[in-house]
C-alpha cells in the first residue's frame, strides 16, 4: 500500500512542477527567435533518445546494418518525411524491424 502512496504523491509532485511551468511562463511573450527555437526542441530530445538506440549494438557505437535497426529507422525516417505521420512512421519502422530480426534470426 505504501508503494501506491509514493506513485501518486509522485505523480502530484510532477504535476504540480510542470503546472507551475505553464502557469508562470503563460504570462510572459518571448520573442519571435524564442519561439522559433523552442519549436525545435521536441525534435532534438526525440533525436537524442532515439539515435543511440540506432547506432548501438551492444553499447558500442557503429554503423552497422548487422542488427536491422538502423535500417528500420533509415526506412521510418523516410515514412516520416513522406508522410508526416507519426502513427504510420512507428509502424513501419517497427513491422520492418521485427520482420529483419525474423527473417535473420
Amino acid at each position: 500500500m505504501s508503494l501506491w502512496f509514493v506513485i501518486v504523491g509522485m505523480s502530484i509532485v510532477t504535476l504540480c512542477v510542470r503546472l507551475s511551468c505553464i502557469a508562470l511562463l503563460d504570462q510572459y511573450d518571448f520573442p519571435d527567435r524564442v519561439q522559433t527555437a523552442l519549436r525545435f526542441v521536441p525534435v532534438a530530445v526525440l533525436s537524442a533518445l532515439i539515435a543511440p538506440e540506432l547506432l548501438a549494438i551492444n553499447d558500442v557505437y557503429t554503423w552497422s546494418f548487422d542488427d536491422g535497426r538502423l535500417i528500420a529507422g533509415m526506412l521510418a525516417a523516410l515514412v516520416a518525411w513522406y508522410t508526416k505521420n507519426a502513427l504510420l512512421t512507428v509502424f513501419s519502422g517497427m513491422a520492418v524491424l521485427f520482420t529483419i530480426q525474423y527473417i535473420f534470426q
